[in-house]
């Protein structure tokens, strides 16, 4: 993975950095899937969108594919590749190396995965000096560059500050830096929007478009919000209770849906602004 200070050129035809297939997972104690046959490629610099409602299994599919299924869930069918690598070969050693560094994170609450206790710039430095083996000094340079490419103001000062005294837009970013401190070529977005206001949201979105297109990092966001899948994804899967019920380029799921519980979704976002977003996208075409 090139640097993200870098500006590789994505070709337009590259092997997926991550490759799920027919995955499938259940809960051992009910025996019952909760995810059912989910298949996407993505490949440099491209954005795959997985939308749906509470418990239509987009988390889950996402821990899945990071090894991070709650206790008595597992994969029950299907495969998941990474970077060329099937994840249910894995050991535990393997899984801890290859995320942050090949495949990385960022969840809806940002307090929830930061110390209180500690500055937040020493946490990016410390995500810096475990993954990418630097000295104490190196580290703290390259977190300041991370604060600076998340768009941060006054990065030498937000290097000294603790959680409390962020707002959540900030919060957010933070933990995107942390989340690409390593160079990760896929990053998950699991509802990472959700919590913040409207202007805070755009500018979030933003920034991973940016990042996506300055450094080729590959992205999958989740979101029960179809104007956020517009505005950034070039695939989208619609899941339904556990199973991806319509799939296809944004545009022809979000313009011209098949599936009924698409036109669903679809006429009850209308009022909260994607058809707005879409007479802006049609001006602008």
């Amino acid at each position: 993975m090139t640097s993200l200070t870098e500006s590789p050129a994505v070709t337009s035809v590259a092997d997926p950095v991550l490759a799920v297939r027919d995955v499938r997972v259940a809960g051992l104690v009910e025996g019952r899937e909760v995810v059912r046959g989910v298949s996407f490629e993505l490949t440099p610099g491209k954005t795959v969108g997985i939308v749906g409602e509470s418990g239509s299994g987009k988390t889950m599919t996402c821990r899945a594919i990071l090894g991070i299924l709650p206790e008595h869930f597992e994969i029950t069918g299907g495969s998941a590749h990474i970077d060329g690598r099937d994840v249910s070969t894995l050991t535990p050693a393997q899984w801890t190396a290859l995320r942050g560094s090949t495949i990385s994170a960022v969840f809806q609450d940002p307090a929830s995965y930061l110390n209180p206790s500690i500055p937040v710039g020493p946490q990016i430095a410390e995500v810096v000096r475990v993954k990418k083996g630097l000295r104490r000094r190196e580290a703290r340079r390259r977190a300041l560059e991370l604060l600076v490419a998340v768009h941060l103001r006054d990065p030498e000062l937000v290097y000294t500050q603790y959680t409390f005294e962020l707002s959540g837009g900030m919060l957010q970013r933070i933990l995107i830096a942390a989340a690409i401190a390593a160079d990760p070529q896929v990053l998950i977005a699991d509802e990472a929007t959700t919590a913040l206001d409207v202007t805070v949201q755009a500018e979030i979105l933003d920034l991973l478009a940016d990042l996506r297109d300055r450094t080729g990092l590959a992205l999958v966001v989740v979101s029960h919000d179809l104007a956020v899948v517009a505005q950034l994804c070039d695939e989208v899967l619609v899941m339904r209770e556990g199973e991806v019920v319509e799939q296809g380029p944004t545009a022809q799921v979000l313009y011209h849906p098949e599936h009924s519980y698409t036109r669903l979704l679809i006429g009850e976002h209308e009022q909260y602004g994607l058809d707005a977003f879409f007479d802006r996208t049609e001006a602008g075409a």
